[in-house]
């Protein structure tokens, strides 16, 4: 799957679990604060992913990464937390079918902060989308 069009099955895949994770978590979260909630969940991600990475053999010493690593993979550890409690919470007060369209409102935000901070340059075809993506959240979201 390391070709073109590898990117692709990883990120379906990446939607079918995501879809996975509100299923699940709206089920998980009945009687259970949201917070604790996503403390468990995250628990058991950092447990998951160590016995992945160690048993694959991708461990290396992170203490030889680079400042500006550090620096981004912390902020996205810091955004992955806040988008983890808020789509929890959400989950806790809301329909999991009207909460997960409004958080791949996601997808229209990597757009436009793909565009104006990574210089990408969508195609008008691909604006296109986008804009029938933000159009489908708005419909499903709002009565």
């Amino acid at each position: 799957m390391i070709n073109s069009a590898g990117w692709f099955y990883w990120a379906l895949l990446s939607a079918i679990f995501a879809a996975l994770t509100a299923i699940f978590a709206k089920v998980g979260i009945q009687g259970v604060d949201s917070d604790l909630a996503t403390l468990i969940r995250t628990a058991i991600i950092i447990v998951v992913l160590s016995a992945f990475v160690a048993y694959t053999g991708k461990w290396a010493n992170p203490l030889e990464l680079s400042p500006k690593t550090w620096l981004f993979l912390g902020l996205s550890g810091l955004a992955t937390g806040a988008s983890w409690v808020c789509y929890f919470r959400a989950l806790k007060i809301g329909d999991a079918s009207k909460v997960a369209p409004v958080d791949k409102l996601s997808l229209v935000l990597v757009a436009v902060f793909a565009f104006a901070f990574l210089g990408e340059r969508p195609s008008l075809r691909e604006w296109s989308g986008i804009s029938m993506v933000a159009g489908g959240v708005l419909l499903l979201a709002f009565k």
